[in-house]
């Protein structure tokens, strides 16, 4: 959306009134388009002699008897899953589509709440009555979701498709286009009185909707670093720096035409939330202190220390290597909070038996979380990602579903809209809270501070060649420092003859020519030639680094999912996917399948902070601090969702 949206931020932004109208009208024209070609259906089938009965297209609800792909989902599940499609064909924007996850999410509650004596509603609290109040229900979260979807995804990419698919689940479940009234007390005038409002309220919740989510006060303090070229310049090392790519390409393939990366976000801290406080003057809800930083007495060891650890991972991922790792649950998760100390679980709590080890080629394992972690198994971004596992979640517990674990069995819908209104919520405020800080800490990420720092040489040795105080430190076989003997022939620098007194990296060296049949390896390269483990036409997502939004938006909707199931195991005490051999995207690989498994939500979270640093996305600290902070939104979302549950919010 940013790309295709920015160019249109300085026509004058329309009121809350304009929009609604607006889409009001568009929705109109589409019931019109397709009335029209229902009664062009009808009139061409009289015309043939097929069929004797006259056909009303108006009349479509009373005769429907669409077929429904998936008939065990409920509504608000289909909804669900047609946005998680749009987001897909979408340009990524984290905070944005989590955003309208939360938006649809509510809206779908509300419709649901309305039925219920005791629910409170979020963007609408009025009661309603019916004689069949499922399906009431199902009508009123369809019409919700259906306008608010549209009115979201009109001018996105793949926007053809995704309201054809808003469009097609309408008729699958019967409900007519054309009815757009929202007077009355039907629960088609239900839903739409919740698009309505839902609608004029995104243009006031300080994300700059109309302005196609643009932030025109921002600008880098940083040139551009040109990734196709050695080196960088930067004016402050401690601040967010673009790149500038060729033929720059989104993470799910979406050509972007600028080759200059837009910060995304950076006003995101002052969007309005669903559990955190306002964050003020400078829009920061949740703030820990700066980052670790170049140069500050306090923190420019940790900080060159971190970057050094994003070398080593890089170092890692190279299948050839005989370096083998067990990634089992049994020996790799229960980590405390902020942290990486766990070993493991040692028994399966379901089964009481231990889980068994799952010894795999290390480079392999770091490629694949890197890639599995980087914008979802399907591009549906972390927000996204977290509803898929979600879902995932529901289908193996139901139709066990108890609300936090204990209670009566609840139906799927009122667990569904249960819980994307907790999950949603989560990962709404968590975007809020990270992209606050990443607005107004503007930090730095490894590939401008590993180039910068190697470009001025080694910080290690202040007697040795190549010294500066803001450089690498050396790490014997990993980092050093170009000699005459070591780029000698048959020497480990021998490739970098000609770059004595430079400072060598051992990392992965970049996507080979053909990634489907080659791999690029790990070797001696040029330190201000580095890159991370992604694709040369994505390289960095658009913002930055400080804190981690997958560490953020992981935990937080990880505690969503220890409130609402009861449990911080996953259904059968293990989860998780499996990764076939050849299946990546990046280069050639895995050499075999890779079974990435959790024990719990937590332990899935926290493998997505850590994919981060394998992927040359982020420091610890981003990690680490995103973590801390998403826990925070977790808990808070979900501890508001069970007042809206009960109607006791404001009580």
């Amino acid at each position: 959306m940013w790309a295709l949206q920015t160019a249109n931020q300085n026509r004058p932004a329309p009121t809350g009134a304009d929009v609604v109208s607006g889409v009001e009208e568009m929705l109109a024209s589409r019931s019109r388009r397709k009335l029209a070609l229902a009664v062009a259906a009808v009139v061409v089938l009289v015309a043939s002699g097929v069929g004797a009965v006259t056909v009303h297209p108006w009349s479509q609800a009373q005769g429907c008897s669409a077929v429904q792909s998936n008939p065990d989902w409920s509504v608000a599940r289909r909804w669900d899953e047609a946005l998680l499609d749009a987001i897909r064909r979408a340009l990524p924007n984290p905070p944005v589509h989590a955003r309208n996850l939360f938006h649809v999410s509510a809206a779908m509650w509300d419709a649901w709440a309305a039925y219920d004596p005791q629910a409170s509603g979020y963007f609408v609290t009025e009661k309603d009555t019916a004689s069949d109040v499922t399906a009431a229900r199902n009508e009123a979260i369809s019409y919700a979701a259906y306008r608010v979807l549209t009115a979201r995804y009109i001018k996105s990419v793949g926007a053809d498709k995704s309201l054809s698919e808003f469009d097609d689940v309408m008729d699958s479940l019967c409900y007519p286009l054309n009815v757009t009234t929202t007077d009355g007390s039907s629960p088609a005038a239900l839903g739409n009185r919740i698009a309505k409002t839902v609608i004029a309220y995104g243009l006031t919740d300080g994300s700059n909707q109309a302005g196609g989510y643009a932030a025109p006060d921002y600008k880098s303090v940083n040139p551009p670093l040109v990734v196709a070229q050695p080196g960088t310049t930067m004016t402050d090392p401690n601040r967010w720096q673009p790149l500038q790519i060729l033929h720059m390409i989104s993470q799910n393939g979406i050509p972007v035409v600028n080759g200059v990366q837009q910060n995304v976000g950076p006003q995101w801290g002052h969007v309005k939330s669903f559990g955190l406080p306002d964050g003020g003057a400078v829009g920061v809800p949740i703030d820990p202190g700066p980052p670790p930083r170049l140069g500050d007495p306090a923190t420019d060891q940790t900080l060159k220390d971190q970057e050094v650890e994003v070398i080593r991972d890089s170092s890692m991922l190279d299948p050839t290597s005989p370096a083998t790792i067990d990634i089992s649950p049994g020996a790799r998760g229960g980590n405390s909070l902020g942290s990486n100390d766990g070993s493991g679980h040692p028994v399966n709590p379901t089964t009481g038996q231990p889980y068994p080890p799952d010894v795999v080629n290390e480079g392999d394992f770091g490629r694949v979380m890197a890639e599995f972690w980087a914008d979802g198994p399907n591009s549906e971004t972390p927000p996204g990602h977290w509803n898929v596992l979600a879902n995932l979640v529901s289908d193996e517990l139901s139709p066990n579903l108890r609300i936090g674990g204990t209670g009566p069995a609840v139906d799927r819908l009122q667990w569904d809209v249960k819980l994307y209104l907790a999950v949603n919520g989560a990962v709404h405020d968590a975007a809020i809270a990270a992209w606050g800080l990443k607005g107004d800490y503007d930090s730095s990420r490894p590939i401008s501070l590993i180039r910068y720092m190697g470009g001025l040489g080694q910080s290690s040795d202040p007697t040795g060649p190549s010294y500066n105080k803001e450089g690498l430190p050396l790490v014997p076989g990993l980092i050093e420092v170009i000699t005459a003997e070591s780029s000698a022939p048959g020497q480990r620098h021998a490739g970098l003859a000609g770059h004595v007194g430079e400072v060598a990296i051992r990392s992965w060296t970049g996507t080979p020519a053909d990634p489907k049949t080659q791999i690029g390896g790990v070797q001696w390269i040029l330190a201000a030639n580095w890159v991370p483990y992604q694709l040369p036409t994505f390289v960095t997502p658009s913002f930055p680094a400080w804190v981690s939004g997958h560490s953020t938006f992981s935990r937080a909707a990880a505690e969503v999912l220890v409130g609402i199931t009861g449990s911080e195991y996953f259904p059968g005490g293990v989860s998780g996917y499996t990764i076939k051999a050849g299946s990546l995207k990046f280069e050639l690989g895995p050499t075999k399948d890779i079974r990435l498994e959790w024990a719990t939500y937590y332990d899935a979270a926290d493998q997505a902070g850590q994919s981060r640093l394998w992927g040359g996305i982020h420091i610890q600290a981003d990690d680490f601090t995103g973590r801390e902070i998403g826990s925070e939104c977790g808990k808070a979302a979900w501890s508001l969702a069970k007042r809206y549950y009960s109607g006791t919010v404001g009580s």
